[in-house]
């Protein structure tokens, strides 16, 4: 079982009423984080190379990275 859908199953009954209205917004935070941390472990911290992996666009992945507080220098060799 991947990353997505164990954060997904962790999704009960109680999460959807307390996240109403927001629970797209929440997903969607919970899931960003880890999936850009591990396209720049495998590409090294080379976000080019990241974001082409995501099928995004290289300043996209920037503006990501700098609103999550990643460093992508963490991966460098």
């Amino acid at each position: 079982m991947d990353i997505i859908e164990k954060k997904i199953i962790e999704l009960d009954d109680s999460l959807y009423r307390e996240k109403q209205g927001t629970l797209y917004k929440y997903v969607l935070e919970a899931i960003e984080r880890p999936l850009i941390e591990h396209a720049l472990e495998r590409t090294y911290g080379n976000q080019l190379k990241a974001a082409k992996i995501l099928g995004i666009n290289r300043n996209t992945m920037r503006t990501k990275i700098k609103k999550l507080g990643i460093d992508p220098n963490k991966w460098k060799i």
